[in-house]
């Protein structure tokens, strides 16, 4: 059999990163590393109660301070405040209505970490003196946290002006229809699972350093992004600007998953105070202000029933999401749960389907997306509750998915929440996941760990998850004088490779090497506009928009060269730097072309995608519990995908091993605690236990690829798919390790940690 060779360039290279070296020696650029000339320093005092009316007392006292420049309160932002800009049509057809975020609290606080000051100095140890030394009275109010707490009868309400915590009611599917399937089902199954509150935990902190140039009303503010123009537009809304008004740069970003996305306080404040005070002002963040501040991640609590025929084929569904908001409705916040659920039926052909999402308000940080944004939750619904069925049918977890997958000639297949699968072989992923996993083997391997007086299991997720959603990116490239490449594009690298992938697709239609291929992104005056990086969007959605304009300037390229070289277009070649007349010494090099050209050399294309596209796959995690302690460990883990097309190996592996480092943490040590007075327990590293790198297995990851019929060059989004597979994989394995290993019959759910495990084994003792 003939070894597949790998392409040197081009679609399935497996090149590393470009962008590494720099930033593994030290010299890349972040935010915290721009610091211009005469830079002023701003500091954040936040509320230390979860809810409370609040009175400043000695403001004049902390202006006149030495070294304090401006000090900034909701009484002078008044009107100022942050948008919501997810405001999906309730179930009744009528919009929401979300409270007033203000800029800074005026005169009331409803979770710890609220916006309350903003203080200014020279330094920034005399800023954080000045906030110490600010007196703040708080008249403490009642608080409610926790979703069933928010949703009792005659319970408090974070917002006196609505009928309760209920922030809004979503819808997907036919209520009717679905109450018919169970009506006539011959066996139901329920579940309810909880999603466990994230906090994103990047390693970059944010910050920013907001500019302002008087002579020509305009600023200029560096800060990380997740796409600069989504944020300057944001911005822009809340100051009352054009944009023109308003340059974003974004340096390098040391992670994103979602929660750099989103416009914070401390943005606009920095302007307001560098215009005020007509020099530069930088804010950074600390470990600190990212737990109490920037938005948190999941928590959701969900009741779901399954209805069954008398052969254990799926008839109905029915879904019911309460999902934590927060004391305000974040940017995108509603958005999640609602595109979260239109995914609630997951791989399966199920003809019924109601799904019911309300929003809850309480004291607390605000939710938002995070890794996956919706659809993890979605999968770790339908996957452990297929799993529910297959033990209490006696189906068990392979036959039960089996017999109830879409086939594939049911695709291109609408789910009933309107989804449409466009390409897949789900039950071929699901084999080649057993094969690998070696599945047939595992209860002998069950036996040996029983010897050692261990418990251990192994569990299944099978996936679909929706991703680079409807839209475009406009790709613009430049072929420089000195015959370099310049590719401007409006997504937003976080350390997914964007430099990378992009340039190895224009070196193989250029016939250079990617160092000679810059991408310019991170900069709204030079990129003239972008959708950024999210929802796994950048190289489903960018990419075919490169391509098409290396296409373009090849032919432009081409066309200049056969009038030079008096040569058809269809015998010249490009190779090196230069255009060869194929099989001659005849020759012009880039550099030449451009400089010949008379104008700047360039090409522009915006390919547009009109339905999401559907990656897909199956995890299976192999753990094994120490009951003793209540320890997990994470044995092996199987990962089979179906991304479409492969661009880059290499950087699609990072991807989704990343992605299912994250599903494991959350699922077996990531825990947000809230006490009863809104105080957050876990608001640094020293109580929030992340994932290390001795827990994680050897991930053995493979595709299985069908290429997209969606998308321009078939291309499946793959940045999210690790951490959309991952949790209930890891969770239906602890669930068989406790079932058969301790008598455990009641539902474990996330986190999984060793406590909680712990205390499972013995209450079943």
């Amino acid at each position: 059999m003939n070894q597949v060779v790998p392409p040197k360039f081009g679609v399935g290279a497996p090149l590393r990163r470009k962008e590494d070296e720099p930033l593994i020696t030290g010299k890349g650029i972040y935010t915290a590393d721009y610091q211009p000339e005469g830079c002023l320093h701003g500091y954040m005092v936040r509320s230390a109660m979860a809810h409370a009316r609040i009175s400043l007392g000695n403001i004049g006292e902390i202006r006149e301070m030495d070294g304090v420049r401006l000090v900034l309160t909701g009484a002078e932002l008044e009107g100022r405040s942050m948008p919501c800009n997810a405001r999906p049509k309730q179930i009744d057809g009528s919009g929401i209505t979300a409270p007033v975020q203000p800029v800074l609290c005026p005169d009331e606080v409803r979770y710890v970490g609220d916006a309350i000051a903003f203080i200014v100095a020279d330094d920034i140890e005399t800023a954080r003196n000045a906030a110490e030394m600010l007196e703040i009275d708080y008249d403490p109010l009642d608080v409610v946290v926790g979703i069933e707490d928010a949703l009792a009868p005659g319970a408090l309400k974070v917002w006196p002006q609505f009928s309760d915590n209920v922030a809004f009611t979503f819808g997907h599917g036919d209520e009717a229809k679905a109450d018919a399937a169970f009506a006539q089902a011959a066996k139901t199954v329920s579940i309810d699972v909880v999603n466990n509150r994230i906090v994103a935990n990047y390693m970059e902190l944010r910050g920013c350093v907001a500019e302002y140039d008087g002579t020509r009303d305009h600023f200029k503010v560096t800060l990380g992004t997740q796409g600069g123009h989504i944020m300057r537009n944001i911005l822009c809304s809340i100051l009352e600007l054009e944009a023109e008004q308003l340059q974003i740069i974004t340096p390098e970003v040391g992670g994103g998953f979602g929660t750099k996305m989103f416009c914070y306080r401390e943005y606009p404040l920095s302007m307001i105070a560098a215009k005020e005070l007509g020099r530069p002002v930088r804010w950074a963040g600390e470990r600190m202000d990212h737990f109490v501040t920037d938005a948190h991640g999941r928590d959701n609590l969900t009741h779901a029933e399954m209805a069954l025929d008398g052969e254990s084929r799926i008839i109905g569904l029915r879904v019911h999401v309460k999902a934590a908001m927060g004391a305000y409705l974040h940017q995108f916040g509603p958005f999640i749960p609602f595109v979260g659920t239109t995914m609630s039926s997951g791989l399966y052909d199920i003809p019924a389907l109601f799904a019911k999402v309300e929003g809850v308000y309480m004291h607390t940080v605000p939710v938002d997306a995070f890794r996956g944004a919706g659809r993890p939750e979605a999968a770790y619904l339908i996957e452990r509750l297929i799993d529910k069925a297959g033990e209490e049918t006696g189906l068990g977890p392979v036959e039960i998915r089996k017999r109830n997958f879409i086939r594939q000639d049911q695709l291109p297949y609408t789910t009933q929440t309107g989804r449409m699968y466009d390409t897949g072989d789900f039950a071929g992923h699901l084999e080649k996941a057993l094969e690998v996993s070696d599945w047939a083997g595992f209860e002998a391997r069950q036996r040996t760990s029983a010897t050692a007086g261990k418990y251990r299991g192994i569990g299944i997720c099978s996936y679909i998850e929706a991703c680079a959603f409807p839209g475009s990116e406009e790709a613009t490239l430049e072929l420089g004088g000195d015959g370099t490449l310049t590719l401007l594009i409006g997504t937003q690298t976080n350390g997914q490779g964007h430099a990378t992938a992009y340039s190895q697709v224009l070196a193989e239609q250029f016939g250079v090497n990617i160092e000679d291929i810059q991408v310019i992104q991170g900069d709204t005056e030079r990129v003239r506009q972008g959708g950024g990086t999210g929802g796994s969007r950048s190289i489903p959605i960018g990419l075919p928009s490169v391509r098409d304009a290396g296409l373009s300037l090849v032919k432009k390229v081409k066309e200049l060269a056969a009038d030079r070289l008096e040569a058809g277009i269809e015998d010249l070649e490009l190779e090196s730097g230069v255009v060869r007349v194929v099989g001659t010494d005849q020759q012009v090099t880039l550099a030449e072309i451009a400089a010949s050209a008379g104008e700047p050399l360039m090409a522009r294309e915006e390919v547009k995608q009109d339905e999401a596209t559907y990656p897909n796959g199956t995890h299976i995690a192999e753990v094994e519990i120490d009951p003793e302690t209540g320890d997990v460990s994470v044995l092996n883990y199987v990962i089979v995908d179906d991304f479409g097309v492969t661009v880059n190996p290499l950087l699609l592996a990072g991807q989704v091993h990343g992605g299912a480092a994250s599903a494991i943490s959350q699922a077996l040590c990531e825990h947000t605690v809230y006490d009863e007075d809104g105080q957050l327990l876990t608001a640094s590293l020293l109580d929030y236990r992340m994932i290390r790198a001795a827990d994680l297995p050897d991930f053995d990851f493979q595709t299985r690829n069908i290429p997209s019929t969606t998308n321009a060059m078939g291309i499946k989004g793959a940045g999210e798919a690790g951490t959309i597979g991952g949790c209930a994989s890891v969770m239906n394995a602890v669930q068989r390790a406790l079932r058969d290993g301790a008598g455990v019959s009641e539902l474990i759910d996330m986190p999984a940690t060793p406590l909680k495990v712990w205390e499972t084994i013995q209450a079943a003792r």
